[in-house]
């Protein structure tokens, strides 16, 4: 075994356990630069044989506690032909819960979401770098009931821009892009596009300041 394999499995001796040893050799996918799917603590999965997880230039955390006795149970669930495409370390705290239907693609670039977030995704939710969501938010591409006369619009693409903060308890609807550098305040709705470096606040958001910047 090289050095450098042998620092990173010492040093995360997560990596030996069990569950994730057999989710990363079940489930189809392209891993490179040592990139690992982890799971921590009561951590379920469903993963269908023909779903696949692409990590390029990190690890895909799942369900990662805050403390070590963090007691919230996490969930993913991947069906038919569904995909997760990392780029860089992700993280997904405790007591998430991620479902990716058939046919359906997850982009995530990196950064992390906090406890207690739910994604449903249907289409296609792209997630980008250095993007910070809070807790108890929720991201869904779909309305799951179509309208009559309206079908072909029950599911719509999301894009969340590089360098966004999430604040907590938002929910994020089908259709959204929302632009580099952006702040969705707490408790905010988006059901439009927000554009880039601006701070969206309200039910549902609407812009309230334009030229913000946040760190």
């Amino acid at each position: 075994m090289k050095y450098s394999l042998r620092k990173l499995y010492s040093s995360n001796v997560h990596f030996l356990r069990w569950r994730t040893l057999f989710i990363n050799i079940k489930t189809k996918g392209t891993r490179t630069n040592l990139s690992r799917i982890l799971l921590f603590g009561k951590c379920g999965f469903s993963i269908h044989n023909s779903a696949k997880i692409n990590l390029s230039n990190g690890h895909l955390a799942i369900n990662r506690y805050i403390t070590k006795k963090d007691p919230f149970v996490g969930n993913i669930e991947m069906y038919e032909n569904a995909v997760i495409n990392v780029e860089n370390t992700f993280f997904i705290h405790s007591g998430c819960d991620v479902m990716v239907f058939k046919n359906a693609k997850l982009n995530l670039g990196s950064g992390y979401i906090n406890r207690y977030a739910k994604i449903r995704c249907y289409s296609s939710i792209t997630i980008g770098h250095d993007v910070a969501i809070s807790e108890n938010c929720s991201i869904w591409d779909s309305d799951f009931h179509a309208i009559e006369g309206k079908e072909n619009q029950i599911a719509q693409p999301i894009v969340i821009g590089n360098h966004v903060w999430i604040g907590t308890n938002v929910t994020i609807l089908k259709g959204v892009t929302i632009g580099n550098g952006a702040i969705i305040a707490a408790g905010a709705v988006v059901t439009k596009d927000i554009p880039a470096a601006c701070m969206a606040a309200g039910v549902p958001a609407k812009v309230v300041k334009e030229n913000v910047e946040w760190k």
